[in-house]
């Protein structure tokens, strides 16, 4: 019963994010989209290879360890099971080229915005330097908007980026491949966040944790409104 709360509270603010944060209501522009393929791309790369490893070193659970390692390993090296053998951040440069980008100019020599440092700073000190359960959260809890029954609208049917699949093909016109992005994140983030939900909800309540797995779950995801609404911002600078 324990961890049926505590994963009710986990989805109450996966919710609140979904509603509140700006990205999701307003239109997606050209300029948002390019900043998206952007800075995303950095992020997944830093996230993948710097800061969910840290949370995997401090994990005491072999088998947990070993799941977040292979999560990481389908987003940077080569995911088999949902992208073909590419790496996500590969998918989203073809995502990119498919949007009229140049791979080597415009989207591979990207320096992150000073809204997505600052948030990688602030991921740092979230799992570097937490209990390895609230790490956990931190890797998952975005990912998670990407399940169905958050937010309103195609969102709460589709997910995230099922949103983000009907908004880029009805702007740019894409179909099909080109999507591929959007496409593969729905069962992969099902999986990758499943792991941080059910593991939280069967360890908090043994660790006497629950308040504070849920007030990670609040902290980081304001950490990815952040980080969001500096891609949003920085697309209305371009786009004027």
């Amino acid at each position: 019963m324990a961890g049926n709360s505590v994963t009710q509270r986990l989805d109450q603010e996966v919710h609140d994010f979904a509603m509140r944060t700006r990205f999701f209501h307003e239109d997606m522009t050209p300029g948002r989209a390019r900043t998206f393929v952007r800075q995303h791309r950095l992020n997944t790369r830093q996230r993948n290879s710097v800061l969910k490893l840290r949370v995997a070193t401090n994990c005491p659970d072999w088998d947990i360890r070993m799941r977040i390692l292979d999560a990481c390993t389908q987003e940077v090296i080569a995911d088999e099971e949902h992208g073909g053998g590419r790496a996500h951040w590969q998918i989203l440069e073809q995502l990119g080229v498919a949007i009229g980008m140049d791979l080597e100019g415009d989207i591979r020599a990207a320096k992150p915005l000073a809204s997505t440092q600052m948030c990688w700073h602030a991921w740092d000190g979230l799992m570097s330097n937490t209990h390895w359960l609230e790490g956990l959260i931190a890797n998952t809890c975005a990912e998670r908007a990407n399940i169905p029954g958050y937010g309103q609208g195609v969102m709460r049917e589709h997910g995230w980026f099922g949103l983000e699949r009907v908004r880029w093909g009805e702007l740019f016109g894409l179909e099909g491949d080109q999507l591929d992005f959007f496409e593969i994140h729905g069962p992969a983030d099902i999986e990758h966040s499943d792991l941080g939900w059910n593991t939280v909800a069967e360890r908090s309540a043994e660790l006497a944790m629950e308040d504070r797995a849920v007030e990670a779950c609040r902290v980081n995801l304001v950490v990815w409104e952040g980080y969001l609404n500096g891609i949003a911002e920085a697309g209305d600078r371009a786009d004027a």
